[in-house]
């Protein structure tokens, strides 16, 4: 997975291609034609600063990967004039952190590394290099691996260190039980074609599985961490920033990406997209409609109705952001586990349950969920849940999103989380301990409890905010009249 920036806690917390929902969003630049400014992460993203609902007039550019400044300090107002000289010097800086191989190299030093005779495969774990022998020494201090066999090869992600700065690239890789579940499902639904965004660990499943001639099944594999490049060749990895659909290798990385999806008149391919979890939800699903209208390119105008089927694997509290994003998707039960993760995975050292799930366009009873992990088919929702997740007759449904059992509120009309209890205050349920008061409660547009700003219906409508901060302050008012007063001293 090229995967989670960040342990996020909840849909509020949202950081957008880096950046947090409650204080950043992504904005339409003022000309959609003009190319975005370029940082070393390619095309940059245009953001706005909200305050209290309220949007600042003058909007900036900022990196579409990284949300520490440290990472990549990128930052140009909307409407700044840079001289030439900046602009010389930030093409020179965008220069200088490329990666030290070019695409054309990695491919060209691959086959000629295969052919070394064991003794002489060696892998500088310093820099993350695959030798040749003209390079030992250049490498002669740093620490390396020697005899690299060609299993190690095919499984680069146990290779290589996982990049777990959560601030930029974080790469937490699914456990071999997800893996090899997903893997499983996909050969299972009859797909021949996987496009792997940010899932490394599932493209060396699949083509590990492929070559015990156990599948016919093909994998591309689009990741933004650099080092792939070194163990795939032309048709099997493309350098790619998801947040922004950038291919670093121009033209001819997106030409192989169209192939793979438009071979066989587009049919039998899906998508499979693991971002990370501290990204915006909005330039994902730009990006990943992108991706769609390239499939569609390959399609007649009788087959225009379908859809490209998609898993894309994200923590289940952003389940009402994607959908907003694409209505015909729905969320599975299963837990997706992550090896490197101390919370995402089952164990001593991690939590019981897994918040990552699947939401897919794919109909539900079609999927199987393996009942050795916990899972059971609900003959009244047609599709497998987990065992805890119990049916609501007052719902209609298995309500449960984080593997635990509901419980159904009549007030509130809806089942809600076992932790929670009613709140005479605030008209709903939340955390015991909750605060009541405060803009954090409700919609700061038009004062609703039950969504945010980002989910606001009249987000176009002005001088809600005023509105909004006074139903905050009359909930706060209210919340003081009713609670006791404390015996002085």
């Amino acid at each position: 997975m090229a995967a989670p920036m960040d342990c996020v806690e909840s849909p509020e917390r949202e950081g957008g291609a880096g950046r947090r929902a409650s204080g950043v969003e992504v904005s339409v630049p003022s000309d959609p034609a003009a190319p975005a400014p370029m940082c070393p992460h390619g095309p940059t993203l245009l953001f706005v600063k909200v305050s209290q609902g309220k949007e600042e007039t003058r909007k900036f550019y900022a990196c579409s990967a990284c949300r520490d400044r440290k990472d990549c300090n990128f930052f140009q107002w909307e409407d700044e004039k840079l001289s030439e000289a900046r602009l010389a010097a930030r093409e020179a800086h965008n220069q200088r952190h490329q990666p030290p191989l070019s695409r054309a190299q990695c491919i060209e030093r691959y086959p000629s590394f295969v052919q070394l005779p064991l003794t002489q495969r060696k892998f500088c774990q310093s820099c993350q290099q695959l030798l040749l022998p003209a390079d030992w020494r250049e490498h002669g201090e740093h620490q390396l691996l020697s005899d690299i066999t060609i299993t190690q090869l095919r499984r680069p992600s146990q290779l290589l260190y996982p990049l777990e700065n959560k601030k930029t690239h974080a790469q937490y890789l699914f456990a071999d039980r997800s893996c090899q579940f997903l893997a499983g499902l996909l050969a299972t639904l009859g797909f021949r074609r996987v496009l792997c965004v940010g899932t490394p660990r599932l493209h060396e499943q699949i083509r590990l599985t492929a070559l015990g001639e156990k599948s016919n099944m093909k994998s591309l594999l689009l990741d933004i961490d650099f080092r792939y490049s070194q163990f795939y060749l032309e048709d099997s990895f493309c350098r790619y920033n998801m947040f922004n659909h950038h291919f670093f290798d121009g033209k001819a990385a997106l030409e192989v990406c169209r192939a793979f999806l438009q071979e066989e008149d587009g049919e039998g391919v899906i998508m499979v997209t693991d971002p990370p979890f501290g990204g915006l939800v909005e330039p994902l699903a730009i990006t990943f409609k992108k991706l769609i209208a390239m499939w569609k390119e390959g399609q007649s105008q009788a087959d225009s109705h379908k859809e490209l089927p998609i898993f894309w694997i994200f923590p289940y509290f952003f389940e009402s952001r994607i959908c907003q994003f694409f209505p015909s998707f729905h969320m599975l039960d299963y837990q997706v586990d992550y090896d490197n993760h101390t919370l995402y995975k089952h164990g001593k050292t991690g939590r019981k349950q897994s918040p990552v799930r699947i939401f897919t366009n794919i109909p539900p009873n079609k999927i199987i969920l393996p009942t050795e992990e916990g899972y059971r088919f609900c003959s009244l929702c047609q599709r497998c849940v987990s065992l805890e997740n119990q049916h609501c007759v007052h719902c209609n449904s298995c309500t449960s999103k984080d593997g635990r059992k509901w419980s159904h509120c009549f007030l509130c009309k809806k089942c809600v989380k076992p932790s929670w209890a009613h709140c005479g205050t605030c008209n709903r349920c939340a955390l015991p301990d909750h605060s009541c008061a405060g803009p954090q409660d409700g919609c700061f547009i038009c004062g609703a409890l039950d969504h945010k700003r980002s989910n606001c219906p009249n987000i176009g409508v002005s001088k809600r905010p005023n509105r909004a901060v006074r139903k905050q302050k009359q909930r706060k008012s209210n919340k003081i009249k009713t609670e006791p007063l404390k015996n002085n001293p």
